[in-house]
């Protein structure tokens, strides 16, 4: 339920944006995203992973964007949201390159790659 929940968070924020930054489906698409993170890892470990002393400023910028795009100014709060979302993150990034890394060592995709490049 999580994942999928997720997942329609992030397609709802993609469609948002893709329609001009329609403030209804940015808010809905949050929402979506916020529950599906809370249904997959757990409400205190949620609470914990926003909240820890040294992501507060992330988070107060991903949240601030979230309360501006209900509020329905989108653009300001879409890019307070980026700017945290980067900010809550950033430790997160270079395990998920090292993983898009790896997958070109998959016998199928490097072939691919190597045929691509």
């Amino acid at each position: 339920i999580g994942v999928g929940l997720v997942g329609f968070g992030i397609f709802f924020v993609l469609f948002g944006m893709l329609l001009y930054f329609d403030s209804v489906l940015l808010a809905f698409g949050n929402i979506l995203f916020l529950s599906g993170l809370v249904f997959i890892i757990g409400f205190r470990r949620t609470f914990t992973f926003f909240f820890q002393r040294p992501k507060l400023k992330g988070t107060s910028f991903f949240l601030g964007g979230v309360i501006i795009v209900l509020m329905r100014w989108p653009i300001l709060g879409m890019l307070l949201e980026a700017y945290g979302f980067i900010t809550l993150f950033r430790s997160f990034f270079p395990v998920a390159f090292g993983f898009f890394g790896s997958l070109l060592n998959i016998p199928v995709l490097s072939k691919v790659s190597r045929a691509l490049g």
